[in-house]
This record gives C-alpha cells, sequence and structure tokens, in this order.
C-alpha cells in the first residue's frame, strides 16, 4: 500500500534496495490487482458462472485501466482496504451491461493477498538470482584466499590458527541451506487466494474449487484451500526472510572484526569515511549487513503478531501484516546485494595478532 517502507528516503541509498522495492509501489500493486481481476472473471468464465463476453469486456479494462488514485486513497482511509473502492472504478469503466460480473464472488482479502503473491513470486525469483550469485562469490574468493592463515576467535578471544577457506565455509553453509529452503518454500507460499466473503467460497455455486485451480493456471500461482485467516504462510515466509538476513549479518559481523587495523585478516576495496578523522576506513557495507539483521530479527516478532486474527479475518492483523512484510522483503534484499558486493571486493590477508 506504500511507495516507502522507511520513513527517511535518503535512507534508501543505505538500506534500501530499488529492485524489490519496486514490487511493493502503489503502480507495481495496481497492476496486479487489476491482473487478479482478470484472472477471476476468465476462471469463471470457464466454469460458466459468467459470460465469456464479460470476461472478454473485464480483462481488455483490466489492461488499460487509469485509476482515480485520490479516490483509492479515500476509499482506503475509509474502508480500511483498497478493493471496493477499485471494484467501483473498475465496474464503472467495465459498463452497465458486464458490471455485475466483476469481482464476482470474491472478497477484498481473495484480490489483495493473490496480487501479492504475484509481487512475491517476482521477489523470490530474486532472492534466488542473489543467493545463488553470492553463494558463488564467496566460492571464488575461497578459491582464491582459502590457504591464507587466519587466527580463529571463539568468546571474542584468540583460538587456535585455521584458515581462511574454514572461516568462508561457516558463510556458504548456511546460505546454501538457506537457498534451499527458499525453493521448498516458494511452492507453499505461491498460492491463489480464494474463500468468498466467509472462506467458504460459497458464493461461487459450487465452482469454486475450480475457480481457484483455473486462477491459479492463468496467473501461475499454485492452487491452495482459502487462507484468509491462516497466515502461516506469510510467517514462515518472513522467518525465512529473518534468518537469511541473520546469516548475513554474521558474516558482516565477521567481516568488520576481522578489517579491524590491529587484526588486519581482511582487506575491503572501499570503506566509509569520516567526518573528524580523514584517516579511517570504516567497514560500512559490513555494519549494513548487521543493522539489517537485527532490524528483520526485531521486525519478525511484529510480523508474527499478524497471525492472530480474529475468527474468519481480523482487519487489525491484517494491517499490520501490510505495514511490517515490505519492510523485511526490502531489508533482506538490501543484504543480498551489500553482501555481494562486499564479498566481490575484499580479500584475505595474513593475520597481524602474533599467538
Amino acid at each position: 500500500m506504500m511507495t516507502r517502507t522507511l520513513a527517511h528516503p535518503l535512507l534508501q541509498a543505505l538500506v534500501g534496495d530499488e529492485e524489490v522495492g519496486a514490487c511493493f509501489s502503489n503502480e507495481a500493486e495496481l497492476s496486479a490487482l487489476l491482473r487478479v481481476e482478470a484472472a477471476l472473471a476468465q476462471a469463471e468464465a470457464r466454469v460458466g458462472l459468467i459470460s465469456d463476453e464479460a470476461a472478454g469486456r473485464i480483462s481488455d479494462v483490466c489492461r488499460s485501466l487509469q485509476v482515480d488514485w485520490p479516490e483509492l486513497a479515500a476509499g482506503l482511509a475509509q474502508d480500511g482496504v483498497i478493493v471496493p473502492a477499485f471494484v467501483r472504478q473498475l465496474r464503472n469503466a467495465v459498463g452497465e451491461a458486464h458490471a455485475k460480473a466483476v469481482h464476482l464472488g470474491a472478497t477484498s482479502q481473495d484480490i489483495i493477498d493473490t496480487a501479492l503473491m504475484l509481487r512475491l513470486r517476482n521477489v523470490v525469483e530474486i532472492f534466488s538470482r542473489r543467493l545463488d550469485a553470492l553463494i558463488h562469490s564467496l566460492r571464488v574468493l575461497k578459491d582464491r584466499d582459502g590457504l591464507t592463515p587466519v587466527m580463529a576467535h571463539t568468546r571474542m578471544q584468540q583460538a587456535l590458527p585455521f584458515t581462511a577457506a574454514d572461516k568462508i565455509e561457516t558463510w556458504i553453509q548456511p546460505l546454501e541451506r538457506h537457498r534451499e529452503a527458499l525453493e521448498v518454500l516458494a511452492p507453499r507460499l505461491l498460492v491463489v487466494q480464494l474463500g468468498g466473503p466467509i472462506g467458504t467460497r460459497g458464493e461461487l455455486k459450487g465452482h469454486g474449487d475450480a475457480v481457484a485451480d483455473a486462477m491459479g493456471e492463468i496467473l501461475g500461482l499454485g492452487s491452495a484451500p482459502c487462507w484468509h485467516s491462516q497466515r502461516d504462510r506469510i510467517g514462515e515466509f518472513a522467518a525465512f526472510l529473518s534468518l537469511l538476513s541473520g546469516t548475513l549479518g554474521k558474516i558482516g559481523q565477521d567481516i568488520a572484526l576481522m578489517a579491524q587495523n590491529e587484526v588486519g585478516e581482511v582487506r575491503l576495496a572501499t570503506g566509509g569515511g569520516s567526518s573528524a578523522m580523514p584517516h579511517k576506513s570504516n567497514p560500512v557495507p559490513a555494519e549494513v549487513l548487521v543493522t539489517l539483521a537485527r532490524f528483520n530479527a526485531g521486525l519478525l516478532g511484529t510480523l508474527h503478531q499478524a497471525l492472530v486474527h480474529e475468527n474468519e479475518r481480523s482487519g487489525a492483523a491484517w494491517t499490520l501484516e501490510w505495514m511490517v512484510l515490505p519492510q523485511m522483503v526490502i531489508a533482506t534484499a538490501a543484504g543480498l546485494r551489500s553482501a555481494h558486493a562486499l564479498v566481490g571486493g575484499m580479500s584475505f590477508s595474513p593475520s597481524n595478532i602474533k599467538e
């Protein structure tokens, strides 16, 4: 529902991500909402709930509709959800002859949740690509610098010598597990939402399952029973985001410690400057990874509060989810981008610490 997920736009340069942030823009949400309404109409035409002519008209309008944004905002403020105002505009554009076929048998949550899944599908593809790139970069670093001797530390104290390869492997292994986890999670997450007013699909006259299956086929999403108040999919995805951010934060913390002047086990290609001490080169990208990890760890608890829906739907829990999930997604994306740049510009050096 927001074009920004941070209160300070300038901060986006440090902890934002334009590619993934675009998935949560007003324009991206509107495009997804229109695709879902078109798919609903096409699916209902397949089972005979509406005419092919009506489905064609709705689909044509959904490809070109120009909405009244102030009216949508006013509707959201009044109704707590954008869909009632959105559907009014869509019906007006479709015209009286087929207006009743628009949004037939659906509820606001069906359209918004399915539209979210369309956008999260793009996010999952981006995360998969970035994880692959980061793992590859770490393996390149390991092949190049792996034999460099460094000092292992336990409880912030010198322990025993080992190699850069040993250190890097502790970063790669959890990332590979996250990559596998994402592949397993995606089919459970990326599914159509269709339940109608109370989640029974009763308004679809016995065709609810067929309509949901057809929508999934049209949109490239999986089919599932209605999950209006069953938010474990979102909660599991949020947990994945926090775990991945935590792993990136551990990498960042290690690198920041190894880059200390008195340790000198890591050299960074670039560093942040100081307004008061020109000699300093601060490990800014590594520090950002730690920040984003802690940010998502904190937000995870808030997001999981949105698992608690009263009965068949909760406006409060749903709104909380809208506020928190985009921030977690964008923070994770920023972490993956920063980690890849950090790893690509670092090298290992023999430790300055004497045994």
